[in-house]
């Protein structure tokens, strides 16, 4: 194995407590996996308009009156003309697309400092009457180690936390587990779904998050001009306690484009970690994430959206 390819594993296998949140890293796979697939992205977005109308006045003055078969001909034109322009009774303004008002689905890649790529990660949420399904699936690897993570989440309409599953391949590590979220009972059972897993109970609020669904919530909050959310316990497997600070308007360039984006940074304090993130929310009424930052000892892991 090249040099270049054994510092790059090395590289990625510091990355596991981020994505696994804790636990001892996993070992290398003994067989090279393949490079990541070739991003294929297709979204469209729609923007929203607000049409201004302005009348001018001028002085008024009676018209000579036409002849009765013109003033006839003048009634059944402007008739006509008001059904034309009239909307029916039961027609309702159309709704605002994109999130929080519908679903979504972003496309990201994960790089390294000077560009050199590591894979891609997606992002999606879906909208019912019952309320939201969040999903996040990311898959990484260089030659002797792969990463590839899927996490699902579902929330109520006012995006508390219902149910969130985990399932994370690190080299040769296989984790698979579910938490449910009990608000009668006050607690979110976490199973472990591989064998010899057990479950473990941890007490909650009346609406408590969990770590994919706090970044739609965020995200709402900011897009409401609420700020960003005061510090509260997050769960994701563990508990983690989760602090975001707002850190000023930025502009960034993200596929060649310069967007002005809210810069905010994500404290995360677990059992076994200690993590900070930086996020770049653009300032459209979805508060799309456009950049995320892990700065790391060996460089910072970049995840950057390409629709």
């Amino acid at each position: 194995m090249s040099k270049n390819c054994i510092t790059v594993a090395q590289n990625l296998r510091s990355l596991a407590p981020i994505f696994r949140g804790a636990g001892p890293r996993p070992a290398a796979a003994s067989q090279a996996a393949s490079s990541a697939a070739r991003l294929r992205i297709a979204a469209t977005r729609v923007s929203l308009g607000l049409l201004l109308l302005a009348a001018s006045a001028r002085p008024w003055q009676k018209p000579a009156d036409p002849p009765t078969d013109a003033k006839s001909a003048q009634t059944a034109g402007a008739a006509e003309k008001a059904k034309e322009t009239t909307p029916p009774k039961d027609s309702a303004p159309a709704k605002a697309t994109g999130f929080p008002n519908t679903g979504e689905s972003l496309n990201y890649s994960l790089t390294w400092p000077g560009g050199a790529s590591l894979g891609e990660a997606h992002l999606r949420a879906g909208k019912s009457d019952n309320g939201w399904t969040f999903d996040f699936s990311l898959d990484a690897s260089v030659p002797g180690f792969a990463i590839s993570d899927h996490y699902r989440s579902r929330a109520n309409a006012d995006f508390c936390s219902l149910q969130l599953e985990k399932e994370t391949t690190h080299g040769q590590r296989h984790t698979h587990e579910k938490t449910v979220f009990d608000y009668k009972e006050g607690s979110a059972t976490r199973t472990t779904l591989v064998e010899g897993g057990g479950h473990t109970d941890i007490e909650i609020n009346n609406c408590a998050h969990d770590g994919l669904d706090y970044v739609f919530y965020a995200r709402r909050e900011l897009g409401l001009g609420h700020g960003v959310p005061q510090r509260e316990d997050v769960l994701f497997g563990a508990s983690y306690s989760v602090r975001m600070e707002f850190a000023g308007v930025q502009d960034v360039t993200v596929s060649g484009k310069r967007r002005q984006a809210d810069h905010v940074i994500l404290y995360l304090k677990g059992p076994a970690s200690d993590s900070k993130l930086e996020i770049f929310f653009e300032r459209d009424p979805a508060r799309t994430p456009l950049i995320i930052k892990a700065p790391l000892p060996v460089g910072t892991l970049s995840m950057e959206l390409v629709r």
